[in-house]
């Protein structure tokens, strides 16, 4: 058994008791906040109903159905945020995208544009290849691939004939 001396004291008030246990009840909401809930709730200090001291980790990771790990993930980012529940058990918002989008709303105008424009001499109709290659050219439109060209096309509707 693990010893509870790294153990972070998680302490609720009766109204997040109130709040957590309607969540982890109504089952309309994400499974990894539920667990969460469930963990913080397993490891309240101020359960009215618990007889004796809080559970062990393993034993509330057994309980809600995790590792270890995740029960001292949870009570160790709830004592970083200061106890603050809602921020323990929702999911932390990137603060940037995973890759910068190559095609800005400027690029796509542009694109457009230029598949609404006459096709060079010599050509009938624009194709998504003979956009790929002229937008190479172009100095200020970064280089596409014609799927990525088709994808903008068809998202702004236009369609080449």
């Amino acid at each position: 058994m693990m010893s509870r001396t790294k153990m972070r004291p998680v302490v609720l008030s009766p109204a997040e008791r109130t709040e957590l246990t309607r969540l982890v009840r109504t089952g309309s909401h994400p499974a990894q906040q539920v667990r969460r809930a469930r963990i913080l709730l397993e490891l309240d200090e101020n359960d009215p109903d618990r007889d004796g001291p809080v559970p062990l980790q393993q034993v509330v990771a057994e309980r809600v159905g995790v590792h270890v790990d995740t029960v001292m993930k949870t009570s160790r980012v709830y004592a970083e945020r200061g106890g603050d529940v809602q921020a323990t058990i929702t999911r932390k918002k990137r603060a940037t995208p995973p890759v910068e989008p190559i095609v800005t709303g400027e690029v796509e105008a542009r694109l457009v544009k230029l598949a609404c424009s006459a096709p060079p001499e010599g050509y009938a109709r624009w194709s998504l290849r003979l956009l790929e290659k002229h937008v190479a050219l172009v100095d200020d439109i970064p280089s596409l691939d014609h799927s990525t060209i088709g994808r903008v096309l068809k998202k702004r509707n236009c369609v080449l004939i």
